[in-house]
């Protein structure tokens, strides 16, 4: 007989705070915190998701987000977002984040990443020259419930399997393979020491190996193929696809809407010179934030141009910059990437965060959730912009060495190995600022957790196909604007 189904009222978020006094606690009574945890809000719980009658609407939470972003560049994000169920969960957070509020939480806080979806993991090369895997995108990072992440994470797998037509019973395999890796993990790691936990990485080469008898032919031929690409995605390889040579010197070519030179966004009163100056004078201030040798670096090279660049699907609209630096020489250039950071979805239901610079928030949970974080990893704030606002941005090289895995192009069998990797570092990420011996006594160890979080990404994928139908309605009725193609 099937174990029924245990129902818990969902907590009220409220302010989460990472628990900096868990050292000072036994094993043995931190284990006792999980399961008293487990007895309060049953494993069983976390299955269902039945939304309320009154549950805000998805897309005026989005057109809420918006209206603080670049008018002209939000057609480019609804457009974007209908391609697919898959790509409207992307751009999705905040509607997601609003629906988990209203879910059952154990009480247990970790740095979220707060928009945990399978394509936020990814390749880069660390600063020994390895390559990694790892959370790659922290826009939303902050503390709050570990379930979430979880919960974000499972969705995006059942969602991802049925864009690319997996039946029922492979996603549910996929999904509940990925949960089950998070919760073993979680239990490998509360067996850890502290520096054990904190030195524990995804090393590309240490998982080829691992996973090699698990790859078909044509499999280990995409990977290979993939982890070749990656090393020759650098800051010579942006050089030669986005300049040209002008006066002697590269310079961004544009492509509005879709990357704009500043001289192309300059207002007529101004000149080139005098917003270089101010630039030069941000990009030392936004040094400051580095590590010292990381800044003598990055005082080797000198400001070459700037652009304003439109990335990803959840992150359109905001304010991203590319900035082209010379080193020694036009052979020698570091491109960076200077994003907007605008205050985390999650801070409306888990509070707002210690940081009064929204892209010092960013830098900080990406320092703590990361195995290994980019060398130029840094924040800064613009008093007044183009558009003459305060605003928030944090920095990090706009390649090195990065590569996603095509989600589209991943058999049952590719996608289900992915997530379990997924599933690995996610718990790796919260392990290290969490109460992982409390989180792992909670999961227990059967997959109770594992098959709840299973129904709960099967119910959340009708909730996403229902809304993305929603922003398919109201781009036909007119409501939004959607521009194709971008």
């Amino acid at each position: 007989m099937a174990a029924q189904t245990v129902e818990a009222p969902a907590r009220a978020a409220g302010r989460y705070q990472l628990d900096t006094e868990v050292g000072r606690l036994s094993p043995a009574e931190r284990a006792a915190r999980g399961k008293a945890a487990r007895a309060e809000v049953p494993r069983d719980s976390h299955a269902e998701f039945d939304p309320p009658s009154d549950r805000p609407d998805p897309i005026s939470l989005l057109e809420e987000q918006a209206r603080a972003r670049v008018p002209e560049l939000i057609p480019v994000r609804w457009g974007r977002m209908m391609v697919s169920p898959f790509t409207y969960y992307r751009g999705a957070a905040l509607p997601m984040a609003s629906d988990l509020a209203a879910t059952p939480v154990s009480g247990l806080a970790v740095q979220a990443c707060g928009d945990a979806h399978l394509s936020n993991f990814g390749l880069f090369g660390s600063a020994e020259r390895r390559l990694m895997f790892d959370v790659n995108d922290f826009d939303e990072t902050l503390p709050g419930p570990w379930e979430w992440d979880v919960k974000r994470l499972a969705a995006s797998l059942e969602v991802a399997g049925r864009d690319n037509g997996f039946p029922g019973k492979q996603r549910r395999e996929i999904v509940t393979a990925a949960v089950s890796r998070y919760r073993q993990a979680m239990r490998e790691f509360a067996a850890m020491t502290n520096l054990d936990v904190w030195y524990a990485h995804a090393d590309i080469t240490q998982l080829r190996a691992q996973f090699d008898s698990q790859l078909r032919a044509r499999q280990r031929k995409y990977l290979d193929k993939g982890l070749a690409k990656a090393r020759t995605r650098d800051s010579m390889q942006e050089l030669a696809k986005l300049t040209r040579v002008a006066g002697g010197r590269p310079r961004i070519v544009s492509d509005p809407p879709l990357l704009v030179p500043v001289d192309e966004l300059i207002p007529a009163e101004r000149d080139r010179a005098s917003v270089e100056e101010e630039l030069k004078g941000l990009i030392a201030k936004y040094q400051r934030t580095l590590e010292t040798d990381r800044r003598y670096l990055l005082q080797q090279f000198e400001f070459c141009d700037m652009a304003r660049k439109v990335v990803g699907v959840g992150s359109v609209g905001t304010r991203c910059w590319i900035i082209l630096m010379l080193g020694r020489d036009e052979t020698d250039p570091l491109f960076l990437q200077v994003k907007e950071a605008e205050a985390s979805v999650l801070s409306r239901f888990v509070g707002a965060s210690k940081y009064a610079n929204q892209g010092q928030r960013v830098v900080a949970g990406q320092r703590l959730m990361q195995a290994a974080s980019d060398i130029f990893l840094g924040w800064q704030r613009i008093e007044a912009g183009l558009d003459g606002r305060t605003r928030d941005f944090y920095v990090r090289q706009l390649r090195d060495w990065k590569f996603s895995i095509e989600i589209g192009l991943l058999r049952p069998e590719g996608l289900q190995l992915y997530g379990a990797l997924c599933g690995w570092t996610l718990a790796r990420a919260h392990a290290r600022s969490g109460d992982r011996i409390a989180i792992a006594a909670y999961l227990g160890g059967s997959d109770v957790f594992d098959r709840a979080i299973t129904k709960f990404a099967a119910a959340y994928a009708d909730q996403n196909e229902r809304d993305y139908q929603s922003l398919v309605d109201a781009v036909k009725s007119g409501r939004i604007t959607a521009e194709h193609g971008m």
